[in-house]
């Protein structure tokens, strides 16, 4: 009864088993649980930030992109991921040392009989040389050549993923650095722009409502003061779209710089320095792109790669070599030797595998000849980035001359309309006009001057240059934006003439004297 009885259990448990496995079903989150991960997000996104004490420079800015920049910090971590995978693959190489250890039993005894193989005639009795319980432990080491040389390769792979996790890196980096070169001076220009922009709205407003009553108490001709009535709105407008423009720029680089909610920011003022020239040898900026830009690099490396994969690949035809050493220990009583060590070495090759060979030589062709194309096609979109931005800035500085020139003869015509100011309603609609006339130079100049260190930073970036010192995270704010100074002086000195002197690479400018 005991047989049917213990069949029936082992029944009803792997029923059960099998129904609870059936009956699992993934729960969608909860409210409370959604809502504890949002702030716990939110707590992820500013932690561990130093406050802001002070105004803040480009440099520090920078700094600040780069430290507490998430697509950076993800791209730091993924090379720290390729590190220890490389770490655990090389691991691999070692032969494998296999500890063992156990105990084995049955219900009856283990024996058999002999018979002739003439007559068929029983010649022993039956007999057992085993116990029914015995304990069983081993210590086997073995090693592989082709697991050896497997390894090996895999962790030369990993190196070169490591390269690429890098290279990924270094272009996330000079892209945040971009980024923040692009919103910072125009963030400054808002600082500079903003409150004269609103007393200028409340003034022209005013003016708004003095032509409205002029117009209505018949101070001025109804045609002349329409047209200034339409001067002044056409005024507002302007003003009010420049000063939405310059409200985005504010906030993106708070963006950039990961700053907390509600941050007071304020930009450094310091003197404003010249432009490099716009006059560059493009061939040698492009032979510089082409050597450094962080994309063709990583191309490089992935084609190593897909190269080793294919390496791999012809070394599982070779025949493999295999060497084994054990100890051994059983507790079988009936044992004549309880211990033993036993080695061993084989040679096995699988002969019907060598008929992929002609398969692989032609799939390594194909895979070197795509990879050459990526590389070669990649490397032309660099050199036209290298030619469309230098075209670029050398068009941003004549824009920048341009609105030179502009706020000039809007600064004297602002100085002319003040000093033939009088009591009349239209020479003070006039000095109005003439001061959002200038106002808005000055907006068009400070979006000139951003736009042509856009430019040349966007130049800067396309020949693939580095700006970063070997370590972010370890350092403070103030120390990485002096370092991150260092590593553009260091590297301007290391390069050709017209990349000398740059005042875009981060000297903050000064309002123009009104």
């Amino acid at each position: 009864m005991r047989k049917p009885a213990a069949k029936t259990l082992g029944i009803v448990m792997a029923g059960a088993l099998l129904s609870a496995c059936a009956n699992f079903e993934s729960k969608p989150a909860g409210k409370d649980e959604m809502q504890k991960r949002v702030v716990d997000d939110q707590r992820l996104m500013y932690a561990n930030q130093e406050p802001v004490t002070g105004p803040i420079t480009f440099y520090e800015a920078a700094a600040r992109a780069l430290k507490y920049n998430l697509d950076y910090r993800l791209k730091l971590m993924e090379s720290a991921l390729a590190a220890n995978l490389r770490d655990v693959s090389s691991y691999e190489m070692l032969p494998k040392l296999v500890a063992s250890a156990g105990r084995t039993g049955r219900n009856n005894d283990s024996g058999g009989t002999s018979i002739g193989i003439e007559d068929g005639q029983v010649s022993l009795r039956p007999s057992t040389s085993e116990e029914r319980y015995h304990n069983l432990s081993g210590l086997t080491l073995s090693w592989s050549v082709l697991d050896f040389g497997i390894a090996y390769y895999r962790a030369q792979q990993k190196n070169d993923q490591i390269l690429m996790a890098e290279e990924r890196r270094r272009k996330v980096a000079q892209n945040v650095l971009q980024d923040v070169r692009n919103a910072y001076w125009r963030a400054l220009s808002a600082q500079r722009l903003k409150p004269e922009v609103d007393a200028l709205l409340r003034q022209t407003q005013k003016a708004l409502t003095a032509a409205r009553e002029a117009e209505a108490k018949g101070f001025l001709p109804k045609q002349e003061a329409l047209a200034y009535q339409r001067a002044l709105l056409d005024s507002v407008y302007l003003l009010t779209v420049r000063r939405q423009d310059l409200e985005f720029a504010q906030a993106e680089l708070v963006a950039l710089m990961s700053l907390p909610p509600g941050t007071k920011m304020v930009l450094a003022e310091s003197v404003e320095q010249a432009l490099p020239t716009s006059n560059v040898d493009v061939a040698e900026l492009e032979q510089l792109a082409l050597e450094s830009r962080p994309e063709i690099m990583e191309e490089w490396y992935r084609k190593r790669v897909n190269q080793t994969d294919i390496d791999i690949a012809k070394m599982q035809l070779w025949p493999n070599i295999g060497v084994d050493f054990s100890g051994q220990y059983d507790s079988n009583a009936y044992l004549y030797n309880n211990s033993w060590s036993q080695a061993g070495i084989r040679v096995s090759l699988n002969l019907l595998q060598l008929l992929q060979l002609p398969s692989l030589n032609a799939a390594q062709q194909a895979q070197a000849q795509t990879d050459d194309t990526r590389r070669i096609a990649l490397s032309m979109a660099v050199l036209t980035q290298v030619r469309i931005g230098t075209l670029r800035y050398q068009l941003a500085s004549q824009e920048l001359a341009f609105a030179d020139d502009s706020l000039r003869v809007d600064a004297n015509l602002l100085e002319y309309a003040r000093a033939a100011k009088s009591t009349s309603i239209g020479n003070q609609l006039e000095v109005i006009r003439a001061e959002g006339r200038y106002l808005l130079s000055r907006y068009q100049r400070e979006a000139a001057y951003s736009s042509a260190q856009a430019a040349w930073g966007r130049m800067y970036n396309s020949v693939g240059f580095d700006v970063l010192p070997e370590t972010i995270d370890q350092q403070d704010v103030k120390t990485l934006a002096n370092a991150i100074q260092a590593t553009v002086t260091e590297q301007q000195l290391r390069r050709p003439k017209y990349l000398l002197n740059t005042g875009s690479s981060g000297v903050e400018a000064v309002p123009v004297a009104q």
